[in-house]
């Protein structure tokens, strides 16, 4: 049989494993003293963890997982994240819960009460959170209606959902919160987007009124060899938009051999960073502008497209 000490010693060694409380740390004898030595980092008000656990998301996942009653689940950015959708690790954490569910207001969590059938929740690394469709279908709801495409895009993308069964369930829903945001963003999606800014970098287009572009377009030269695919198209100027990514000048001599290519075959081209989506009505003025000055081609249904 164990002695009490060797029982201690092994309550303690247990709170290594994981995010504990104060009640957890007495009943393994460790007193207040011994939670504000250095072995010991605050997670949250009565929350500790040992400093030796790695200081990362799936850390505080845990530890704020511990705080709420069951029926949460991790959703809007956090799920968007623990699906593995582009998007940063972003605090607070988000979490809904069923409007009947007591709860009180978390340091470092957004609480969204909502209806939470649990068909709509899954186990994703061990977390509670929104499935797929439920996660797309929140994000494509918010405000910010250039983010909410730039989720849906995402979500298209990575083929977490399909654009049918968004549109459908948009269709089942006409009365649903938010879901006139959701109709406007599933609407405007395009699952051949391949980054968010080049999402972006399209609706900004469109929200000025400019004709919706084709993405990722097949640009070809007369004798209909393959030359490669734009972001963004405009095949009655034969106008080709690009957005120039961080790994850009990774590729540099591919992308300068592709831009004459495109040229001499006779496309334009205007490219565009991130500095220029920051600088209000750039991308806009320069497309509206070149539109302006070239000829006008006539467009096939494949080009239209």
């Amino acid at each position: 049989m164990l002695s009490p000490m060797a029982i201690r010693s092994v309550a303690q060694a247990s709170l290594r494993r994981r995010p504990f409380s104060v009640a957890d740390a007495r009943r393994a004898g460790m007193g207040w003293d011994h939670l504000q030595t250095k072995t010991w980092t605050r997670m949250s008000r009565g929350q500790y963890a040992w400093v030796g656990l790695p200081q990362d998301a799936g850390l505080k996942l845990v530890a704020v997982a511990q705080r709420l009653p069951a029926g949460y689940a991790f959703s809007g950015l956090t799920a968007a994240w623990l699906l593995g959708l582009d998007v940063s690790w972003s605090e607070p954490i988000e979490v809904t819960i069923a409007r009947n569910v007591p709860v009180r207001a978390r340091a470092g969590v957004t609480l969204r009460r909502a209806a939470l059938a649990e068909s709509d929740v899954i186990r994703q690394r061990g977390f509670r959170m929104t499935s797929a469709m439920r996660t797309v279908c929140d994000l494509g709801s918010r405000r910010d209606a250039v983010e909410s495409v730039v989720a849906v895009d995402m979500a298209l993308r990575a083929r977490l959902v399909e654009l049918t069964k968004l549109e459908r369930h948009v269709h089942a829903h006409p009365g649903e919160k938010g879901i006139k945001r959701l109709r406007r963003a599933v609407r405007l999606a395009d699952p051949r987007s391949e980054s968010p800014m080049e999402t972006r970098m399209r609706l900004e287009l469109i929200t000025a009124r400019l004709p919706r572009p084709s993405v990722q377009a097949a640009l070809r030269d007369a004798t209909g060899n393959f030359i490669g695919r734009s972001d963004l198209y405009h095949p009655d100027r034969r106008l080709v938009i690009e957005y120039d990514g961080e790994n850009h000048k990774d590729r540099l001599v591919a992308d300068l051999r592709r831009q004459n290519a495109l040229v001499n075959a006779g496309y334009h081209l205007l490219r565009f960073t991130a500095a220029d989506l920051r600088t209000p009505g750039s991308v806009v003025t320069q497309v509206r502008r070149a539109r302006s000055v070239l000829a006008r081609y006539p467009v096939s249904p494949d080009e239209a497209a």
